[in-house]
């Protein structure tokens, strides 16, 4: 049985994560595109966060506004994730130990986990206070943790290359 050690050095050692790591090229422009879609899903997630705190457009209609907005968030969190997979690929050893890349990792889980939540048990009864009613102290809780999560993503995604072994 390899441990997780071994296993990132065999990932890290496979034809994809060479072709990445030792070109001057894929390295820094798959990097490029993964801080550009994360961007982007940071972007379009705070705009339905703050929405969902009254901070913002007041007027507009919750749903509406997320039926816009998220099938966009979720393109962008594709490439993100997929730009991610690969640069990960690349020095698998390293960010398996490094602690920012943990908490990065970590945040998303609970960003996750908050998102499945919001969806279950807040989005269902939307129609009570999507537009002219007070938005439900739950769902105010959902866009306080989620802006709060996606603030410390960013931050640890900036921290992860200062803490590189």
């Amino acid at each position: 049985m390899l441990s997780i050690k071994e296993l990132m050095g065999w990932i890290e050692s496979s034809d994809v994560a060479m072709m990445i790591s030792q070109s001057r090229g894929w390295f820094p422009a798959l990097e490029m595109i993964h801080v550009t879609a994360t961007t982007f899903v940071f972007g379009m997630i705070t705009i339905v966060d703050l929405r969902l705190l009254g901070l913002i457009a007041r007027g507009s209609a919750v749903s509406d506004l997320y039926r816009d907005v998220i099938p966009l968030t979720w393109g962008a969190f594709v490439v993100a994730a997929t730009t991610g997979i690969l640069l990960f690929l690349s020095q698998a050893v390293a960010y398996s130990v490094n602690i920012a890349f943990q908490m990065k990792f970590a945040t998303l889980a609970l960003i996750a986990l908050n998102m499945l939540a919001f969806r279950r048990f807040v989005y269902p009864g939307i129609a009570q206070w999507d537009r002219d009613a007070p938005v439900p102290l739950p769902a105010k809780l959902a866009g306080v943790i989620s802006l709060a999560g996606w603030i410390t993503v960013v931050c640890c995604a900036r921290w992860i290359a200062y803490l590189m072994i």
